[in-house]
């Protein structure tokens, strides 16, 4: 009797794979299992069985896996089929969610290189003769590949001897040093059961009464025993003596004192819990019972709440009574530097419940937080994350709240999966019979729609906590201030007046400009010439602090030129500006005043955005010049003054959103300032102040934007009366590309009867030396959106038979906006 697994490879392919296993084996596997099979000629992989069946299969002979990484499930079928439902609706690669939603930590691949680990001392009679093997071959090369140790051992199944070289202290391995998940075991030190009695203190003075650092030592451990009544750490123990490991490590060597270690999460917030009553405001309350209500209705609620109305404490009542019925709950945020103040705005209510996962986390935190969420540990019944920690292994998921959810950064744009974190986790709340909350001040086009139309429950809240004022907001019109010479570099007399008053008031300030760098050009005046990046087809930026001019694109850098490349001339000058060139001019202007910025060039580190953050917060900071990562649900109770200093980049976009995410950016920034009693101050500069958008900004008219973007939507063919599957076409040859998109662009015509655009050349249309070509399909809302998505399958896969048209690489994105 043959048995068999069917398997998904981390790789981009669309269909699973089938393996044959033992009966054994096969009584043992599960769904959800992982197990390394040999893939191709060589490489061994990762696989996740989604099946296990006895029909063998008719295409090709079935491998042999080579063994079983799992002793239970560490993916549960709800994840598989919300997986299919990504890779069927966003068409896709099932390998390619699979490889996106595991922590790399848990994808072993045979690429792993094989080291000796420095400075270890090997007992070479305690090695078996396999393991010898691989340790001899190491002394005569620097590092070996899994395939080499294949090859020395002749053998496919080597995995478990290299595990057992690993234990032995002997090898590390390479890339997967901080792969391999390590649990973090913390050293504590107690008392030798000798010196526990009466006596044996006495016996303990007279061991000691010539060694005052190691009695000092000793004495501060008795005080913390005394005192806290639980498990002492040696740091902790070092702390409170000021002594050293050195002096530990002498009382361990006297057996005066044991060690021993145990276990800890990496992530911890039992510390930060701080039990407060939570009061709602009427207005907040009203908007609480109003989303239960819905909930008894409809599985989906908008919460629309001014910027400022006290989304946060609705959402917490609300994981207060899920948490009451033991569900787990999923809270999502667009960006991780949110999640730094919300983390400890909810375990100061929720202490130790709350886990956090995002992609700054490294592995073995992300692979402790799976776990904990698999085994619906009390540990992580609140989780916080960006749109990834909608793949966890959620069993009993209650509640998912999507805070922000009009942000674009919720869609996945590279690599595949494209999801957008907001759809799908309607998708998944399907799947385990939760409820939906999305918040938002400036919901999207979209949500907006199906709230009024009925789809999703509608719950608004039109005041500001603690009835605090909404801003003021002052237009700056920046053409006049030029002619009258009322500027100082990109700021005008205005704004440096309401900035100097908010300091004399000790208030702080927060300037938006949506471009980081110094500035996006440096032009030639005698010839005009822009440097450009060689691969990509943009110009470069320039970046003063590091004096270089950098691809924002493909990250391609040169030192800042002296003189022209083209014409030689030392005349060069930069236009336009971006933070870096803010914060300079704030220096000047405001020298007495501490600056801080940020944006993607000052977060890079874990904790950038902490450090950040909680500067501001405490009042080291008086002016944070920022990108739209300040524009996001931040809560700062002394920021006063918001200032934009340039609102019609925004506007100009080539993108049909381009109106709607400049009303939902500005209203955003401007809901940073007067938080609490004081009304705060909104100044927007800009060479349009009668432009319609920047006039719904400054009159909160958030309907009027709704009602003029529906109209135009209706006319131009977009969402939400269509939906848009984006095709991007990639390749090094323009002539094969454009030969190739036509090609594709005419087939898709004949057989679609729907609006087809394009082969059409983005405004950047190549990056790291491929030229790019996009095709547009719009779907409306009337046709079958998976019978036209099974017909563009069949499509590009013919598209893909072509010989001379399979070098261009096709990515297919579905709801791109």
């Amino acid at each position: 009797m043959l048995f068999f697994v069917e398997v998904i490879l981390p790789l981009s392919l669309a269909k699973t794979f089938t393996y044959s296993v033992s009966e054994a084996e096969y009584n043992f596997i599960k769904e959800g299992m992982r197990v390394s099979v040999p893939f191709g000629k060589s490489k061994i992989y990762t696989a996740l069985v989604i099946a296990t069946h006895q029909n063998k299969p008719s295409l090709y002979d079935a491998k042999e896996i080579n063994q079983i990484l799992d002793e239970t499930p560490i993916v549960t079928p709800i994840q598989i089929a919300h997986w299919q439902w990504i890779a069927s609706y966003y068409m896709c690669a099932i390998g390619d969610v699979y490889r996106g939603a595991m922590p790399s930590g848990l994808l072993l691949e045979s690429e792993t290189i094989i080291s000796q680990k420095v400075n270890a001392t090997v007992d070479e009679n305690s090695l078996s003769d396999e393991e010898f093997l691989i340790y001899q071959a190491l002394q005569l090369q620097s590092s070996l590949k899994v395939q080499d140790i294949i090859g020395i051992l002749n053998k496919k199944n080597i995995f478990p001897v290299i595990q057992k070289l690993i234990d032995k202290n002997v090898v590390t391995l390479q890339e997967e040093v901080q792969d391999s998940y390590k649990p973090k075991l913390v050293r504590y030190i107690r008392l030798s059961e000798n010196y526990n009695s009466n006596e044996g203190l006495s016996e303990l003075l007279e061991v000691l009464k010539n060694a005052n650092k190691q009695k000092e030592l000793v004495l501060s451990y008795f005080q913390l025993h005394a005192s806290e009544k639980k498990p002492i750490t040696v740091k902790k123990l070092i702390e409170k003596a000021q002594s050293s490991s050195a002096v530990v490590k002498a009382l361990i060597d006297k057996k005066v004192f044991e060690d021993y270690l145990i276990q800890e999460d990496r992530v911890d917030f039992s510390k930060n819990r701080t039990a407060k009553e939570l009061l709602l405001s009427p207005a907040q309350q009203l908007g609480f019972d109003q989303i239960n209500t819905a909930f008894s209705e409809k599985e989906v609620c908008l919460l629309h709440g001014v910027t400022a109305s006290g989304k946060t404490e609705i959402y917490i009542r609300l994981i207060e009574e899920y948490l009451l019925t033991g569900k787990q709950i999923l809270y999502l945020l667009p960006e991780i530097a949110l999640t730094t103040q919300l983390v400890s705005r909810l375990s100061a209510y929720f202490g130790n419940k709350v886990a956090v996962f995002h992609s700054k986390y490294n592995n073995n935190e992300r692979i402790e937080v799976w776990r904990q969420v698999l085994q619906n540990s009390d540990k992580a019944q609140i989780v916080i994350g960006a749109r990834s920690a909608l793949f966890l292994p959620f069993s009993d998921l209650g509640l998912i709240i999507v805070d922000e959810e009009h942000e674009g950064t919720f869609k996945q744009t590279d690599p595949a999966p494209r999801y957008h974190a907001r759809d799908t986790a309607i998708v998944l709340a399907n799947f385990h019979k939760a409820k939906v909350l999305l918040g938002s001040a400036t919901p999207s086009i979209e949500t907006y729609f199906n709230a009024t139309k009925g789809k999703y429950g509608l719950v608004e809240i039109k005041e500001r906590y603690g009835n605090v004022t909404m801003p003021e907001i002052q237009l700056v019109d920046l053409k006049d201030k030029y002619f009258r010479k009322r500027m100082k570099g990109h700021f005008s007399d205005t704004l440096i007046e309401s900035i100097t008053s908010a300091k004399a008031l000790g208030e702080q300030v927060i300037l938006f400009q949506n471009r980081r760098g110094y500035s996006p050009l440096l032009e030639c005046m005698t010839c005009g010439h822009v440097p450009q990046c060689q691969q990509c087809d943009v110009s470069l930026t320039y970046h003063k602090h590091k004096n270089q001019l950098r691809c924002h694109y493909c990250g391609y850098s040169i030192a800042k030129p002296t003189h022209c490349h083209a014409c030689s001339s030392i005349d060069l000058t930069t236009k336009g500006f971006g933070t870096e060139q803010i914060q300079q001019e704030l220096e000047l202007l405001f020298p007495d005043s501490k600056i801080g910025r940020m944006d993607q060039d000052t977060t890079r580190g874990k904790f950038g955005f902490e450090k950040i953050i909680d500067s501001f917060k405490n009042r080291e900071i008086d002016i944070l010049v920022g990108t739209q990562m300040l524009a996001k649900g931040l809560d700062f109770d002394n920021v006063t003054l918001v200032g934009i200093m340039n609102a019609d980049n925004m506007l100009f976009h080539p993108d049909f959103r381009a109106f709607e995410r400049s009303f939902q950016m500005m209203t955003q920034v401007s809901g940073r300032s007067g938080r609490s009693e004081k009304q705060g101050k909104v100044i927007i500069q800009t060479y349009n102040p009668d432009h319609n958008t920047i006039q719904q900004v400054t009159n909160n008219n958030y309907l009027g934007m709704y009602k003029e973007q529906l109209y135009d939507r209706q006319i131009y063919k977009y969402p939400p009366y269509f939906r848009i599957i984006k095709l991007t076409l990639k390749q090094r040859d323009y002539d094969k590309l454009k030969e190739g998109a036509m090609w594709l662009y005419q087939v898709m015509n004949q057989n679609l009867d729907i609006p087809v655009l394009g082969p059409e050349e983005p405004s950047i249309n190549r990056i790291r030396n491929e030229y790019i070509r996009t095709i547009i399909i719009k779907i409306p809302q009337s046709a079958s959106v998976g019978g036209i998505k099974k017909t563009i399958q069949k499509m590009l896969n013919s598209f893909d038979a072509v010989a001379q048209y399979r070098a261009i690489k096709v990515s297919v994105n579905v709801d791109f906006y």
